[in-house]
């Protein structure tokens, strides 16, 4: 009988063990990272409407490619440099990126004299960085008084232009 309860005892226990056998399994994994290239902006070129001549007043709109528009009476005067903002966008090639532009209204002075720099745009088009960077422009709209004193008319403090990787 004692056999028999020790056959019984044995058989139980392996019986047990290979039921709880197979209860847990392990894996095993690795882990990487890749550090990107910061996101980088410099500014090649100041924006500049060049010689403008005021009349009776309206906005010259400088588009991002360059180009000087008028609505109202303002007569566009040669001489001086037309120039839209221009930035280098350096980073991570295959990466693109947001940017953010200046808001509102912000006045460029002469003395005591001021006009309005407002609704900015850029050429940027969501594309990404290249190996060598990526050149951006913006363009914004110059609010011109009626007969507007002569000066030469600059913003009273930097404006901004942020970019981040998205």
């Amino acid at each position: 009988m004692l056999r028999i309860t020790t056959l019984i005892l044995f058989f139980s226990i392996i019986t047990v063990n290979s039921l709880f056998s197979q209860a847990s399994a392990t894996a095993n994994f690795t882990a990487s990272a890749t550090i990107i290239q910061p996101i980088g902006i410099t500014t090649t070129n100041n924006m500049q409407f060049a010689n403008i001549d005021a009349r009776n007043g309206g906005a010259v709109i400088l588009t991002p490619d360059n180009t000087r528009i008028t609505n109202g009476d303002i007569v566009l005067a040669e001489g001086g440099t037309v120039s839209a903002a221009t930035f280098e966008v350096t980073g991570q090639t295959g990466f693109a990126f947001g940017i953010s532009l200046p808001q509102g209204s912000h006045r460029l002075s002469s003395g005591s004299e001021s006009m309005l720099l407002q609704d900015f745009t850029t050429n940027y088009d969501g594309s990404s960085i290249a190996g060598d960077g990526k050149t951006i422009k913006v363009g914004a709209s110059l609010i011109v008084n009626p007969n507007q004193q002569p000066g030469d008319y600059k913003t009273n403090g930097d404006l901004q232009v942020t970019v981040n990787y998205n």
